[in-house]
């Protein structure tokens, strides 16, 4: 039962080039960054990553992005990442966005063994009906663009059929974890990590606070160790490597 693992490196030893990985974190909170830099450090290749966003201010999946390891994102969110971006326009990188609700419960679908759900996000437009450019051709023109997907009636209104995701691995980032991987995140770092842990079938955490366990209620509990495959205790200045995306201040 004790699910813990020396160090991050041996915790992805096994993650192979082509895989898909489910990935925790919303722009820079909750990310699992040392998972990610070991990630990099391997030389891991051809990834197919399922996250909200891909990375921020050069960290996270950023690291993995700019360095041409990443060929398809699955996501909801590009946001201020100028490389996402370029690569995309570019053709060099395949991407499927999602709505971010829809990204949330496909995750989550997936890890309770749900193959797909109706949902009206997405009815009318291209979401449903197909077009969005998954792939540009570096040159305009879209190279490969989203299917169409079956819309059925219920009680008078139209919901589009999504399925659950499923990845290959998974990286989080928790507050807490026990030996046994269950798992506690902290406030607005909870984001997509629960829903991603649930969706690897390989599930890899790093928790800034490794306790024994019996020391987390379980009533407090996350993500239940069920779901975790192998726990990395974060280093205290690990824990604290905190960045701030935009930072505001009050007078």
């Amino acid at each position: 039962m004790d699910k813990v693992v020396a160090t991050a490196l041996a915790a992805v030893a096994d993650v192979p080039d082509g895989a898909s990985l489910a990935v925790g974190g919303f722009g820079l909170s909750g990310v699992p960054n040392v998972l990610i830099e070991a990630l990099y450090e391997r030389g891991v290749a051809d990834l197919s990553v399922v996250s909200n966003n891909c990375g921020a201010m050069e960290s996270g999946l950023a690291v993995l992005l700019a360095a041409g390891r990443i060929t398809r994102v699955t996501g909801s969110y590009i946001g201020a990442n100028k490389e996402f971006a370029r690569q995309y326009l570019a053709g060099e990188l395949e991407v499927e966005l999602i709505p971010q609700g829809t990204l949330a419960e496909r995750l989550r679908a997936g890890g309770a063994g749900i193959p797909a759900f109706y949902t009206p996000a997405g009815v009318g437009t291209q979401v449903a009906e197909g077009g969005l450019p998954w792939r540009y051709d570096g040159q305009g023109g879209v190279a490969a663009a989203s299917p169409a997907k079956e819309v059925r009636e219920f009680d008078g209104a139209e919901y589009v059929l999504e399925h659950g995701i499923r990845t290959d691995f998974a990286l989080v980032r928790a507050a807490k974890g026990d030996r046994h991987g269950n798992l506690v995140f902290n406030k607005s770092a909870r984001n997509f990590n629960p829903l991603a842990a649930m969706a690897g079938r390989v599930t890899i955490a790093e928790v800034e606070e490794l306790v024994e366990p019996g020391a987390i209620d379980p009533d407090a509990v996350h993500v239940p160790g069920v779901f975790v495959q192998r726990v990395v205790a974060l280093t205290p200045e690990q824990a604290a490597d905190k960045r701030i995306e935009q930072r505001t201040v009050s007078s």
